[in-house]
């Protein structure tokens, strides 16, 4: 299985723009620049993609880990901030924070928190980051 995306960039790094694509078409020439990533230029950013991707696939891998606990959500929210300033290296994403709600009637809590230690760990993203991840998981039933 492949996924794609393609970037161009224009010009020099703080007065340059670009776009960026899915293969799927999901999203087309989207423009990027320095002011939307660093600055307050309304429009998406690479790290704003990367929060996405982590929040969808953490929920996704936890709903997988609540099955295997025979437990089945009525829903599962998340939301992904990435922390992205100068590190040892230069710029970095030091750390991704999942805030997650889960709706989950009649399910025993601490197996809820297992599954979510579980899909913290397991999820593709979390494996494919190099960087602190954690988790403020919220169980509502």
């Amino acid at each position: 299985m492949n996924r794609k995306a393609t970037a161009q960039w224009n010009g020099d790094l703080k007065s340059g723009k670009g776009t960026f694509s899915a293969s799927s078409g999901a999203f087309k020439d989207l423009p990027y620049s320095w002011a939307r990533r660093f600055g307050d230029e309304h429009g998406t950013n690479p790290e704003e993609l990367i929060a996405a991707a982590h929040a969808s696939c953490f929920s996704m891998a936890f709903s997988a880990e609540l099955g295997k606990a025979n437990i089945t959500p009525a829903w599962v929210k998340t939301e992904c901030n990435i922390t992205f300033d100068k590190g040892e290296k230069g710029m970095t994403i030091l750390e991704s924070h999942l805030t997650t709600t889960v709706k989950a009637p009649g399910a025993v809590k601490a197996a809820v928190e297992k599954a979510g230690a579980d899909a913290k760990a397991g999820c593709p993203i979390s494996r494919a980051l190099n960087t602190k991840i954690t988790l403020d998981l919220k169980i509502e039933g």
